[in-house]
């Protein structure tokens, strides 16, 4: 891979060659993703979706919104450090007019963006879908699917879900958000399509990262940036660079700032933070710490300066590893290969035991399988018995709450399917669940 084709300011229906010296210098192309994906819809729903806490009523604790915007600051910060080196390693890209702050600007909207797809209620929400087709009331559908069509549900992926938002044409629409390629590129962690599954350890094939439905789109955008494609079967190829930034920032804010929420909810002990935290940097003042008054405050130090730390052991890690990334070979995230990795994995399985296995979050992940379950229930099945001529009363009246554009007419079940599960992937939790009152009859 090379990185001036990995930079591509290209937008889905193209044609011609956008050229990086010719951008408005106040507002450059890889800034106008960011942008749009600000102004989105399928943002604003992050401000009430579940981050580790669900339905939280406290007014510290993050959501999916305010994850994905200290993701973004952090993954702009990764971008601005690599760019930086890599333009004195690339003398080229400066003479096309490319800056570091192109780096940063990528890496900013494809981090703001991570979690654009991810249903509600938490990862759960995923398994929910997933579960439905798997073992539920939709596993009827599986003799009209193929396999990789029915892979696509029961492995139901946020990320792939993500691109489908960011890359779908709509009436009047083309392209989705119309972002750059570079950006889009960026975004997608695992290039591969849900058939084999984990086919090796490598990183890129931990999940997927495109549905069926938009393979068409997908390949476009590989064969733009020159993405390496894998010898394997299947749709499979090698990560764009800079998503490996993207991973490291959300692995740096969620290992964190899970932490720091813990703590500041009271279900891990403050004594946990500073002999966790201290044994990722040798920066922290032990006299500063201890003469701040409010906990809060206390947990806030340690979690700036742990986080400088990593985004430090990072940019290392990837510059030191810049050509077997190019080349596709780096078969790991950065932080798996950093020299706090023992320390981070002992703060990870202490927000599982603390966090996210406490009651309080058990409680919401059970409410939110069911109420997902019977959303899908009740919409898959109205909206085929619609297509079939087959339609109750009671569907008529359930696709009156359906927005027009999940009810499209599609000649094959999977696109009918996929339509509901974009729909309710795409409520928030509190929407889902007043939503859910209503099909139940609850709504007192």
């Amino acid at each position: 891979m090379n990185w001036e084709q990995l930079l591509s300011l290209k937008k889905h229906g193209d044609t011609q060659k956008r050229e990086r010296a010719a951008q408005d210098e106040t507002r450059l192309g890889f800034e106008v993703d960011y942008d749009r994906i600000i102004f989105s819809s399928a943002f604003r729903s992050l401000q009430d979706k579940t981050q580790v806490i669900p339905l939280s009523k406290t007014d510290f604790v993050h959501t999916r919104l305010t994850h994905s915007l200290e993701v973004s600051v952090v993954g702009r910060t990764l971008g601005r450090k690599v760019g930086k080196v890599l333009l004195e390693r690339h003398p080229n890209l400066k003479e096309l007019g490319y800056t570091f702050n192109d780096f940063g600007a990528i890496v900013a909207a494809a981090s703001v963006m991570h979690d654009i797809g991810n249903p509600p209620f938490g990862h759960s929400g995923e398994k929910a879908i997933g579960e439905y087709f798997k073992t539920g009331k939709g596993l009827l559908y599986k003799n009209e699917l193929t396999d990789l069509q029915y892979q696509d549900l029961i492995d139901f992926e946020g990320n792939a879900n993500g691109f489908k938002i960011l890359t779908e044409s709509r009436e009047g629409i083309e392209g989705g958000l119309r972002l750059s390629y570079a950006t889009l590129g960026a975004f997608i962690k695992y290039p591969k399509e849900s058939l084999p599954k984990k086919p090796t350890p490598h990183i890129v094939d931990k999940k997927y990262g495109f549905f069926q439905s938009e393979k068409e789109a997908f390949l476009d955008i590989v064969s733009d940036l020159g993405l390496i494609k894998k010898e394997s079967s299947g749709v499979s190829y090698y990560r764009h660079p800079l998503a490996y930034l993207v991973e490291a920032a959300d692995d740096i804010c969620y290992t964190i700032i899970d932490f720091e929420d813990g703590i500041n909810l009271g279900l891990i002990d403050e004594s946990y933070a500073l002999e966790y935290m201290s044994k990722l940097t040798k920066n922290i003042n032990r006299d500063k710490y201890y003469a701040l008054q409010h906990k809060k405050d206390r947990t806030a130090y340690l979690r700036a300066i742990a986080i400088g730390s990593l985004i430090e052991e990072a940019v290392t890690i990837f510059l030191d590893n810049e050509d077997a990334i190019l080349k596709g070979e780096f078969d790991r995230g950065l932080l798996d290969k950093c020299q706090y990795e023992a320390q981070i994995n002992d703060i990870i399985a202490i927000c599982v035991e603390k966090i996210y296995k406490s009651k309080e979050v058990v409680e919401k992940e059970v409410a939110g399988y069911k109420i997902i379950a019977d959303l899908l229930n009740v919409f898959v099945t109205a909206l085929n018995n619609k297509h079939d001529n087959k339609m109750s009363n009671y569907d008529k009246l359930v696709l009156n709450l359906l927005p027009d554009q999940y009810q499209q007419e599609k000649e094959y079940v999977y696109d009918r399917i996929m339509q509901i599960c974009s729909y309710v992937a795409g409520l928030s939790d509190g929407f889902a669940i007043r939503l859910h009152k209503k099909i139940t009859g609850n709504i007192i």
